[in-house]
């Protein structure tokens, strides 16, 4: 019975798939967190029978309605808070599915590392063995074979690198491999036969887009709509899964009809689409995805002219704004904070630019040092030269003691003259992982807007705190557009917006701002609503502090 919510649905379309139920018995074996199996038998009755298991839900349609809508159906079935689609042939790490989501973020696509299964032998009386391949007599003997069921992951190869060719077929692009580094990297497309996103995001992306055929070219379908919309494609070394691939001819073929027209179909669509960037979500073009993976192989010097081509006049009748980080500190930081909280920025921006601007030469991003002692106008200073430097259509603060959840630059900007503030933000006692959580938290650290709305701003402030060095900084408000106390700041306007998973503001012993770890110690209580205060503080999408600072 499907009566509580899952973390992940596992979703498998099948028609005819004579391997179903050994790869459902296989997930059943290794999954060991929250995860359900949606099993979708498409005009065809399973044989052998599936396990019985009450996390496995089976639907059946007597009339084929194909792989897409096999996966589309699955999925509005689900209530999870993942999808993943894998084929009806694989197996899977011991615990494949926690490791998966405690890396996820939300606009990812994600994909363990693949292996090649080697399911079964072929076996004659005498004990001859053949490996998985067509049917027939025994090679040796000339006696009848069976199946001997093995379902075992080779060690070799191990694939984490996948591209497209200028005919956005599938390739594998060992080229990339030797570029990668850490357990959780970047692919340019997908093999399609498992891959995991956002129950969310499957939807908004329309990731099994059914006009396009009943199956074919989905590997490259949802890479490139993930890279286009601005999510990541990414693939986890940590974790793998095994794939069983149709090389047998008659014995393991794909299972439904006129295989050859129903995949033209889809690569027909799928090139009209991308080559000519006729999606209506995407904010890249193609020519932005070549260039990000560059060199690509099979591109020609024409192919990628034609897709520059094809990429400037998307760019040319659809505005794309561009954003950066800008990053200052005044150097006086416990080094394994610094350096956690700059690798954590790191990873979760990708190629976005970055700014620093230090007191003692940096080596993040681009770095300004300015010759200044630590004040507030030195503060004012630095945003300001990090503000002229970056040529960004808008701009995130960042501080050098906030870890950065990947969610929070996911965000845009509305309107030009308002200050936005991600208010999602927990904070945490360093000494002994004690954590703090309001409802309106606007800080320096979680502001976002548009450059030259920040850069006249910060402008008015420096030059009025430079004409009054007597000034009460406190009355105009470290926070722009939040305390309008002084009749030059009034006009101002801020709002509030919360990421989907929170920010962490580290606090320790050499914090500019002083730490307030009960509601007493609020002058005004209107700052202490949603309060939540507790020990060890379990941060939703980062689990507890503790493990989270090893992870890093």
């Amino acid at each position: 019975m499907r009566n509580v919510a899952k973390d992940l649905s596992i979703i498998i379309p099948a028609r005819a798939e004579m391997f179903l139920a050994k790869t459902i018995e296989n997930i059943l074996e290794n999954i060991e967190g929250n995860t359900e199996i949606i099993a979708v038998l498409d005009g065809q009755w399973a044989d052998p029978p599936l396990p019985v298991d009450e996390r496995v839900t089976v639907l059946f349609y007597p009339k084929s309605i194909g792989q897409r809508a096999a996966c589309n159906r699955a999925v509005s079935v689900s209530d999870a808070k993942y999808v993943m689609k894998i084929d009806a042939h694989c197996s899977f790490d011991k615990g494949f599915d926690a490791m998966m989501m405690k890396d996820m973020q939300p606009d990812w696509t994600f994909v363990p590392l693949m292996k090649n299964l080697h399911a079964f032998d072929w076996v004659c009386p005498d004990g001859h063995s053949r490996y998985q391949g067509p049917s027939g007599p025994c090679e040796e003997c000339g006696k009848p074979t069976e199946r001997d069921i093995l379902w075992h992951a080779k060690k070799s190869p191990n694939s984490t690198s996948y591209r497209v060719n200028s005919a956005l077929e599938f390739k594998y692009f060992g080229e990339y491999k030797k570029k990668q580094t850490g357990d959780l990297v970047e692919t340019m497309s997908l093999q399609g036969s498992c891959f995991m996103v956002t129950r969310e995001k499957y939807h908004e992306l329309n990731l099994c887009d059914e006009t396009w055929g009943s199956w074919g070219g989905q590997g490259a379908e949802v890479a490139i709509k993930t890279w286009l919309s601005g999510g990541r494609v990414m693939c986890n070394k940590k974790t793998w899964y095994a794939h069983l691939f149709r090389t047998q001819g008659g014995d393991f073929s794909f299972p439904y009809s006129n295989p050859g027209r129903e995949q033209k179909k889809a690569k027909n669509q799928l090139r009209d689409t991308f080559l000519n960037n006729k999606w209506d979500k995407q904010i890249y073009p193609l020519s932005w995805l070549l260039d990000k993976f560059a060199p690509v192989p099979d591109w020609s010097d024409e192919d990628l002219a034609r897709a520059a081509e094809a990429g400037a006049k998307f760019l040319g009748t659809k505005k794309v704004e561009s954003w950066g980080v800008l990053y200052y500190t005044d150097n006086d930081l416990d080094p394994e904070i610094m350096e956690k909280c700059q690798k954590q920025i790191k990873k979760t921006i990708g190629s976005h630019r970055i700014v620093s601007v230090s007191l003692k030469p940096l080596d993040f991003g681009d770095n300004i040092c300015l010759s200044e002692k630590h004040g507030y106008l030195t503060i004012f200073r630095q945003i300001l030269a990090g503000l002229k430097e970056l040529d960004t259509d808008y701009v995130f603060f960042a501080e050098h003691d906030c870890i950065y959840h990947n969610s929070h630059f996911r965000f845009a900007p509305k309107e030009k003259d308002v200050f936005y503030y991600n208010t999602n933000v927990v904070k945490i006692r360093m000494s002994d992982g004690f954590g703090v959580k309001v409802d309106d938290c606007k800080q320096l650290s979680g502001l976002c807007a548009h450059r030259e709305f920040l850069v006249e701003y910060y402008e008015k402030l420096v030059e009025m705190v430079e004409n009054n060095p007597d000034i009460n900084i406190r009355k105009i408000g470290f926070e722009p557009g939040t305390h309008n106390r002084i009749e030059e700041f009034n006009n101002y306007k801020a709002e509030g917006w919360k990421s989907e998973y929170p920010n962490i503001d580290l606090r320790h012993d050499k914090n500019a701002t002083a730490s307030r770890w009960t509601k007493e110690e609020f002058r005004n209580q209107k700052f202490t609503k949603g309060w939540e205060a507790r020990e060890n503080f379990n941060v939703p999408g980062w689990g507890s502090f503790g493990h989270l600072w090893k992870r890093i």
